[in-house]
């Protein structure tokens, strides 16, 4: 098999001054994860869900308070992006990902004639073999996953993600229970500014010390910053130690996830990442 077997084709086209909020749109309607930014013929860029978050990372206040309707794609989508030929083997395009820590690759042939993702590639894995493909689980996890207490910011979940070259955090409580995660996509689909220029926030509703009557009045603070409980992924699905990788291959594919949580004894002990099944890929 080669990669015009595995790639998407045709894609999502976007022009370049269209909105962020459509391309964050069509990601949810279409549970994908790229869209194409062109004029006519000619391909522009890529935006991913990583390109929305790791703008989010920025620092710059006028950046983050645009109105999601008013930034236009071409603000934030990859220019040139890395490209590979529709005859190329699977393990070229899942090379090509893993040297540049990309999740795509535009697939060119006398014009872009598909896109080709990491999603696509651990879809082949889980069409594998078992019996020609034994490789399990614990023998292709990576490192030691990056874990944030779930009242940390949403930031500090982006910065702990860039920093340690990871798609996602684990997310633990007072107790280091690990009780959710956070991923680019968690990231990218919901906190995106709304069209008033406002980052999401929530509403907290405090007790002040009880009266004379004993009854608690009660004040409302808004406004306050979501942190990573607020839009972490509930842990449902979990691969086991000791599952095949062509399991976790399918869990994965089946949950539209980069990484599920990997659990040992009752105990989360580690994640399988789609890089992971990517570096696996023949």
């Amino acid at each position: 098999m080669n990669v015009s077997d595995i790639m998407s084709s045709p894609v999502f086209i976007m022009g370049p001054d269209e909105p962020v909020s459509r391309a964050r749109n069509l990601m949810l309607k279409h549970k994908i994860s790229t869209v194409v930014v062109g004029d006519g013929e000619k391909m522009m860029g890529i935006l991913s869900q990583a390109d929305l978050s790791r703008k989010l990372a920025q620092a710059e206040p006028v950046w983050k308070r645009r109105p999601i309707d008013k930034i236009p794609v071409s603000m934030v989508m990859t220019e040139n992006p890395i490209t590979i030929y529709p005859e190329a083997s699977i393990s070229q395009a899942g090379n090509l990902m893993l040297e540049n820590n990309i999740n795509y690759l535009a697939v060119i042939k006398k014009g872009l004639v598909g896109i080709v993702t990491g999603t696509d590639i651990v879809r082949y894995v889980s069409k594998l073999d078992e019996k020609n493909f034994d490789k399990k689980v614990y023998e292709i996890i990576s490192d030691e996953p990056v874990r944030i207490h779930r009242h940390h910011t949403i930031n500090h979940a982006i910065e702990e993600m860039e920093k340690n070259n990871v798609d996602e955090v684990l997310v633990v409580d007072d107790a280091e229970k690990v009780v959710g995660l956070i991923s680019f996509n968690n990231v990218a689909l919901n906190i995106v500014a709304g069209a008033d220029g406002e980052l999401p926030t929530k509403n907290i509703k405090m007790a002040r010390r009880a009266t004379s009557g004993g009854q608690k009045a009660y004040r409302y603070i808004k406004e306050v910053p979501l942190v990573a409980e607020d839009i972490m992924s509930d842990i449902s699905t979990i691969v086991k130690w000791d599952d095949s990788a062509v399991e976790a291959a399918k869990l994965i594919v089946e949950d539209n996830s980069r990484v599920l949580p990997v659990e040992k004894d009752n105990e989360i002990v580690g994640v399988i990442r789609r890089k992971d099944l990517i570096r696996i890929a023949q």
